[in-house]
């Protein structure tokens, strides 16, 4: 998740395309910036498309993933 922070870096890489009369018509971000975001829409996506799939607490995967040699914590 980004903080407000990242949001200000962001909006200081970001680039506007202006038609003549000098209204916004489209933006340019960098690369990374817009990989990541595409991410975000990603994960957002596959969490919404989960939200009928069953749930299991934390720590019981936590204790499977350890006994699997998974995770060494």
């Amino acid at each position: 998740m980004q903080t407000e922070g990242n949001e200000k870096q962001i909006f200081k890489n970001m680039q506007y395309v202006i038609d003549d009369e000098g209204h916004r018509m489209a933006v340019i971000i960098p690369i990374q910036e817009f990989e990541e975001m595409m991410e975000d829409l990603h994960l957002g996506r596959v969490a919404r498309e989960s939200t009928s799939e069953p749930r299991r607490p934390f720590a019981e995967m936590v204790e499977e993933m350890r006994h699997a040699g998974e995770i060494d914590v």
